[in-house]
């Protein structure tokens, strides 16, 4: 989540573990830790991704316009500034390992060579309001959520394997979390103000049809979302502090207590897929959790 606030500066450039997940089968299962100190990032901690060797990559570490590495026990450290006023968001990777960022300053996509750590313009349309967060089909098509907060509207985007854009719907709410389905057939789509959360079919022109509101909510807010391999929506509640569950029929499974009352996003990581990592605001730092059932994007980096 985005909007236009000023950031204090944090000079910490390098941070000590705090209390790891593990991947032991005895964790407690939906139970959240801190897993970076906090204010080791700043408010506009946004993100996150995982890496094949289960890094987590998240925005605007020790300071704006950065993103942080932290390794799996919790040590964290800048991975690349980014060029420019460029400022990312939502983080996505391709099974091949690139990093595709959301730049909502500079209405980009950004791509990141992990070996090389060069940072190039993906994407770039100035009818995107502020790139918001970002998820990826089996084909590599992204998808682009796409909220102007001063107006509670939004847009959605598709962005093809060339680099080129499409708009793909407008005149929506604040448009935040994306996900697509397991079997890439079904876009999930939240409205942060608004309280809804979306299902379009991708069609095979990779466009939407068939808009179904899956589920509303009656208060707090949302922000970003991934799915499990069972396609299971793992939503953060910006304002309540809860990471819900929700299942492709839009039931409500669950809700997780993530410490902090501003998470803004989500990615699953870990050796075995089931530690889910999220960015929380109130306390700038990263927490964690084990779950029962891997994440969507570790099973794709198994292939």
């Amino acid at each position: 989540m985005k909007k236009p606030i000023h950031f204090a500066l944090f000079p910490l450039l390098f941070v000590a573990c705090v209390s790891p997940t593990g991947s032991d089968s005895k964790d407690v299962l939906y139970k959240a830790r801190p897993h970076t100190p906090p204010k080791s990032f700043t408010p506009g901690i946004e993100g996150p991704g995982c890496d094949k060797a289960g890094n987590v990559y998240a925005v605007n570490f020790a300071r704006q316009q950065t993103i942080g590495k932290t390794a799996p026990n919790g040590k964290s450290e800048v991975f690349v500034v980014l060029p420019g006023k460029s400022t990312g968001n939502g983080i996505v990777f391709d099974p091949a390992g690139w990093m595709y960022v959301a730049d909502y300053v500079g209405h980009n996509v950004l791509r990141v060579d992990m070996k090389t750590k060069v940072v190039e313009v993906y994407a770039h349309n100035p009818a995107m309001n502020q790139p918001n967060d970002l998820t990826i089909a089996p084909d590599g098509t992204l998808f682009a959520s796409d909220p102007n907060w001063g107006n509670n509207t939004g847009q959605l985007w598709r962005i093809d394997p060339n680099g080129l854009t499409t708009r793909l719907a407008e005149n929506m709410g604040t448009t935040n979390g994306i996900e697509v389905s397991p079997d890439g057939r079904t876009l999930y789509v939240n409205e942060s103000r608004q309280l809804n959360l979306w299902a379009f079919d991708i069609t095979a022109e990779k466009t939407l049809a068939n808009k179904r509101l899956l589920r509303k909510f009656e208060d707090h807010g949302f922000d970003g979302m991934r799915c499990d391999v069972a396609g299971n929506l793992y939503i953060t509640r910006y304002g309540k502090g809860v990471v819900a569950v929700v299942s492709p029929k839009g039931e409500l499974l669950r809700e997780i207590d993530v410490l902090g009352k501003q998470p803004s996003n989500i990615c699953f990581g870990g050796p075995d897929g089931r530690t889910v990592y999220v960015t929380e605001v109130e306390h700038a730092r990263l927490v964690s959790f084990r779950v029962e059932t891997p994440g969507l994007a570790w099973k794709r980096w198994q292939k």
